[in-house]
């Protein structure tokens, strides 16, 4: 079986995540490619996108959002997504049961008692007026209208609970560019305009059609990669079947620690030579979070930087650095020591954020020596 290098790895992955160069494509379609971005911090898909399309508009984006062509939801892992509305409505049967366990599990005590059908049910009743509503705001409208279903447990117990067991979206302007708005919840059957069946994410014969789809479309984006970086992108376990149902259809590899590798057979491997541009990530991005095993795009030494909330740079196609806007300058932070090329490639790249962060302002670019 063929093993395939961490650079191999690394430039598969560039090229799946659209970060070898510019894709021309829609933002639509970039959306759907990359099985929706990771979303809680709301102007980071804006980034993302930048990073990855040419001629990338924000609003493009928000248009998709108000045309409801896009969704916020909570899906993989539990976090927030913007993906389209069609896998919305695809997907969230498949993830329901992840949904509600990861809740019941975080508020195992406070919600010892309280009747979840019930709390389901009156969720629902409260939604169908079309309204937004906060969570805090959803969880007062069911205490009063059936105090029963409720019990004892606290509110943000309570609203965990229900964003797991009604699936909502977030309306505009959260999500927006430039825009601030709070979380007002509604149905995501009303933002979709159709049903969404959680009682049926199976085939009528027992199968898995949305679980194959799901190892087809991360593979397709992610690839090559292991049944452990699926499991940790998505969140699911049970995802085993959907794989040896696939596993005719795909190749396989190892990485250089012995791990099995699956891929789609004719996706795109570049060359390991193949140059890798400068890349200014968002804060959560897919290409660094998609994965169980990081270390083809991050140095374990670095790997706080995932889960910390940072933006990133990519030198040479690795996080080497992070960067935040301080006041009117686009401020980075070398994480390792970067060579006179890098560094002028790292501020040509900076001075292309900034302008599209100030739409064409005048935010300036400091590139500052490396932590530690």
């Amino acid at each position: 079986m063929t093993v395939l290098t961490a650079r191999e790895l690394n430039r598969a992955t560039l090229a799946r995540q659209m970060l070898l160069e510019r894709a021309d494509t829609t933002a639509l379609d970039a959306v759907a490619h990359l099985c929706g971005l990771q979303a809680q911090e709301p102007q980071e898909p804006f980034i993302g996108l930048w990073s990855r399309l040419r001629g990338f508009a924000p609003g493009e984006l928000s248009g998709l959002l108000n045309d409801r062509k896009v969704a916020r939801t909570h899906l993989m892992r539990r976090t927030v997504h913007l993906v389209t509305t069609d896998d919305a409505v695809a997907w969230r049967p498949r993830h329901q049961s992840m949904l509600l366990q990861r809740g019941a599990t975080a508020y195992r005590d406070e919600l010892d008692g309280v009747d979840l059908e019930a709390l389901a049910s009156a969720g629902r009743e409260v939604l169908a007026d079309g309204q937004g509503r906060s969570s805090a705001d959803l969880v007062r409208a069911v205490a009063e209208r059936r105090p029963d279903a409720v019990g004892q447990a606290g509110t943000r117990a309570l609203g965990e609970m229900l964003m797991g067991l009604v699936p909502v979206v977030q309306l505009p302007p959260r999500g927006l560019w430039r825009e601030k708005g709070g979380v007002r919840n509604v149905p995501l059957a009303a933002w979709a305009g159709r049903e969404v069946d959680l009682a049926a994410p199976e085939g009528a014969d027992g199968s898995d059609p949305v679980g194959r789809e799901l190892v087809r479309r991360y593979l397709a984006a992610y690839g090559p990669a292991s049944s452990a970086d699926l499991r940790a992108w998505c969140g699911l376990a049970g995802l085993p079947g959907a794989v040896k149902a696939v596993r005719g259809e795909l190749v396989s590899f190892r990485d250089e620690r012995g791990r099995e590798l699956l891929d789609l057979p004719d996706a795109s491997r570049p060359d390991p030579a193949t140059p890798a541009p400068v890349r200014f990530l968002p804060a959560f991005d897919n290409a660094v979070l998609g994965y169980q095993d990081r270390g083809r795009i991050i140095d374990d030494d670095h790997r706080w930087v995932s889960v910390a909330g940072e933006r990133v740079v990519l030198a040479d196609g690795r996080v080497s650095a992070t960067w935040n806007v301080e006041e009117e300058t686009v401020v980075v932070t070398p994480l390792r020591a970067l060579d006179r090329a890098e560094r002028e490639a790292v501020g040509a790249e900076g001075e292309e954020t900034a302008s599209f962060l100030s739409e064409g302002g005048s935010r300036r670019v400091r590139v500052g020596a490396p932590k530690g």
